[in-house]
């Protein structure tokens, strides 16, 4: 990842871009603050946070779900 300020962002912009489409990722800073990122459009993006990134890949046996076990975690026997 590449950070760049407006000024070199606005100077050097062509160039830039042929970073982007070889899959680099730009960082347009004021001063040092991060204001914007340039990435390819059909490209990686942010990683997504989600839940459930296991979802289909991962399985908990169902003798792990005992529902009286279940309750004596809660406080609930």
């Amino acid at each position: 990842m590449t950070t760049v300020t407006v000024h070199e962002a606005k100077t050097n912009l062509s160039r830039l871009l042929a970073m982007v489409e070889q899959g680099e990722i730009v960082v347009v800073a004021r001063a040092t603050k991060p204001v914007a990122r340039l990435v390819p459009i059909n490209g990686p993006e942010r990683p997504r946070r989600c839940l459930g990134r296991l979802a289909g890949r991962a399985h908990i046996a169902d003798e792990h779900w005992a529902a009286d076990e279940i309750a004596t975690l809660f406080g609930e026997s």
